[in-house]
């Protein structure tokens, strides 16, 4: 079989080692004698499985005691939903730096008075937002870090005087982050901490009951801390999944040692695109995502795309094509992706070069 190499934006690449004990899970689920997929969630053995991942994710993340994990169905979107319900009372304030942030600030907007503090929506997002003033009126700043469309990334924990709310989807667990300079941090497991079907919330227990509004039970942050996210049946599978991958993690190194191949990876690639006369980077160059890198054909060359396209696909490259809002290319480097599909990427596009020049 001919080697492929994932780029998929996501659900994403996901390390061997956790597929193949997802397998023998799905035969036979710690010795049980029954599937992962029918085991009962009040049992002892599922109980183990929530405290190691629970207790995982604090330890790769070095997360305080002010704050509690949860994981929930729904996805990312639904959090939109959920962060203004559980923190906004009077106004908030959103970082507007693509689609995903953009949508999250709608959401808000159904909900009370919520506003862009600055967008850079008119350079198609292509950069991140610099010198805006954080009001300190606001309940709360929302961040989206990681933006997987358009290839940019605040890849530094900011300072905030307000409580500081982020949608971390696609970039957690790639890089050391302050969790105690966060009253919320949320995404979506399929970036890089597991499959599609659950989400991730740290949550800083006291930022919690500040609204005055009703909210709906399935809708309250502190239900599923009280519950420890077993308040309804947890997305059973997804959860074990996420589970090996943070255990992969640990085992290489955690989320330091993770950084420093993600670094590699993404100056690889980059590198690459600055020197390939083909192609040209999109994203502002100090603001260029390590997970998301875009792409397109350069100036001159862009009748050559749906080649270059059938050229990679012939050489193992899967899921390079760019967002349909965007166009192009976009190779996801989460981090079960080797440096050696990168190197193979960078490798297809030389040789793309000498064919070409």
């Amino acid at each position: 079989m001919k080697k492929v190499h994932v780029f998929n934006a996501g659900p994403c690449l996901l390390p061997q080692v956790a597929i193949d004990n997802a397998i023998e899970a799905l035969k036979d689920f710690k010795g049980t004698g029954v599937s992962v997929l029918s085991i009962s969630h009040r049992t002892k053995e599922w109980d183990e499985v929530m405290n190691e991942c629970r207790a995982l994710w604090k330890e790769l993340l070095n997360i305080p005691d002010t704050h509690e994990v949860v994981f929930l169905g729904g996805g990312a979107s639904l959090q939109f939903l959920y962060v203004a319900m559980n923190y906004l009372e009077k106004k908030a304030a959103y970082l507007d730096t693509g689609v995903w942030a953009h949508k999250a600030l709608k959401e808000a907007q159904g909900i009370g008075e919520a506003y862009a503090i600055a967008c850079s929506k008119d350079k198609n997002y292509t950069y991140i937002p610099k010198g805006f003033e954080i009001p300190t009126d606001i309940d709360y700043l929302h961040i989206t870090t990681n933006n997987t469309i358009y290839g940019t990334e605040i890849k530094e924990d900011i300072d905030c005087p307000v409580p500081l709310i982020a949608d971390m989807s696609s970039d957690i667990m790639s890089r050391p982050v302050d969790v105690s300079k966060y009253d919320l941090i949320y995404g979506g497991a399929q970036k890089n901490v597991g499959p599609a079907g659950v989400i991730f919330a740290i949550i800083r227990k006291d930022s919690l009951g500040r609204v005055s509004r009703y909210i709906p039970t399935m809708l309250d942050y502190r239900t599923h801390i009280d519950k420890l996210s077993m308040f309804n049946t947890p997305p059973v599978f997804s959860i074990f999944v996420m589970n090996e991958t943070l255990k992969w993690l640990k085992s290489i190194g955690g989320v330091e040692a993770i950084h420093k191949i993600n670094m590699e990876k993404a100056d690889l690639l980059y590198n690459e695109i600055d020197r390939n006369s083909l192609f040209v980077g999109t994203a502002e160059k100090e603001d260029r995502s390590c997970m998301n890198v875009c792409f397109v054909m350069a100036p001159g060359y862009e009748d050559l795309q749906d080649e270059f396209f059938a050229f990679a696909k012939e050489r193992g490259m899967i899921g390079i094509k760019g967002h349909r809002s965007v166009g192009g290319f976009r190779a996801s480097i989460y981090n079960a992706c080797t440096i050696e599909d990168v190197q193979a990427l960078v490798d297809c596009m030389k040789e793309f070069e000498n064919l070409k020049k």
